[in-house]
């Protein structure tokens, strides 16, 4: 895995924008003692890639590539400091030998749960509406003053996912004191969720007891459209749904319709079609609080991303175990 004189070579794949927003120096400079780095200026891979370097970095920036550009004599690792690797490798390079780790995905976890409880918290006490009418109209009373809204340590929350956001989620709404608190996941096991302070149900008992209902799950095969119209139907009147995850996950047409009628509410950061387009019957609900896909996005995550990827290569050279090593199993679950 080094050139004959010894040397690591590592390859990063990103544009110099991207690479400022993830790697800062004290970063750089661990990277540096790891190998020989050569930075891309436009986030393409070199035509010698598979053959030349040893470790390639890549991230929302990396220009996409045909599978071969990643097989070869040399390369081993590739490393993702972004979410899912799933967009540029395809499961066939782990059978041809290709190491691939997520390095960049746990760090976005906590930033993710925290804008879903943002938007939990901010639904609950109509926050979003308050600040629409006292800013439009400077009328305290017509803004809300003496409406009542929710506390969050009552409500029955519900996460669809129990995930590395949806375990963080479940952490933050227990430390608030929440009491009530479900989730759906098949690979989840009772007593490890129980260790949460989560009670799992299957997915119909956990829309149909849910005040609020959180979604952490990732797109697969099994997951695509699981919430339909049958699960959103069976949701109470005035329930919220909360989704920092990935939009497949729900059925758009079928919630969209309960949000028009409002009967339902929602938080919504991910959509079908991103950007969400302008005539979106989204916009404009005083029930719906949206944001343009951004719940991974702090300063502290994104420069935690780059050194976990540092991490991993790390572990990868010295010959020990990778935390974050995407398996064949592993990816068959990933978004």
């Amino acid at each position: 895995m080094t050139t004959p004189a010894g040397v690591t070579r590592i390859f990063a794949a990103i544009t110099p924008e991207e690479a400022d927003r993830l790697y800062d120096a004290p970063t750089r400079d661990r990277l540096a003692e790891l190998g020989e780095v050569t930075w891309s200026h436009d986030g393409s891979l070199p035509a010698d890639l598979a053959d030349a370097y040893d470790v390639l970095i890549t991230s929302w920036s990396t220009r996409k590539f045909e599978p071969r550009a990643v097989i070869g004599e040399r390369l081993r690792l590739a490393v993702h400091t972004a979410g899912t690797i799933r967009g540029l490798f395809p499961a066939t390079v782990l059978e041809q030998g290709l190491r691939l780790a997520q390095g960049g995905s746990a760090p976005m976890a906590v930033p993710v749960a925290e804008l879903s409880l943002t938007l939990t918290l901010a639904l609950l006490r109509n926050l979003h509406w308050m600040d629409r009418r006292l800013q439009a109209t400077r009328d305290w009373r017509a803004s809300g003053l003496g409406q009542l809204t929710h506390g969050i340590r009552e409500q029955s929350i519900g996460i669809v996912g129990l995930s590395r956001t949806g375990r963080e989620y479940a952490s933050m709404v227990t430390g608030l004191g929440v009491r009530t608190v479900r989730a759906f996941d098949p690979f989840t096991t009772a007593e490890d969720a129980a260790a949460l302070g989560v009670e799992l149900v299957d997915l119909a008992e956990l829309c149909a007891s849910s005040d609020v209902l959180a979604i952490h799950a990732p797109v697969t095969e099994e997951t695509r459209h699981m919430l339909d119209a049958a699960m959103i139907g069976r949701l109470r009147e005035g329930a919220i749904v909360v989704n920092t995850a990935r939009s497949a996950v729900i059925d758009m047409d079928a919630l969209t319709a309960e949000l028009v009628s409002g009967r339902l509410s929602a938080g919504l950061d991910v959509f079908d079609v991103e950007p969400l387009p302008a005539d979106s019957p989204l916009y404009g609900l005083d029930n719906v609080l949206i944001t343009p896909h951004v719940a991974g996005g702090t300063v502290e995550a994104r420069f935690a991303q780059g050194a976990g990827v540092v991490d991993e290569i790390a572990a990868h050279l010295a010959g020990r175990p990778m935390r974050y090593e995407v398996t064949p199993e592993i990816y068959q679950r990933l978004s």
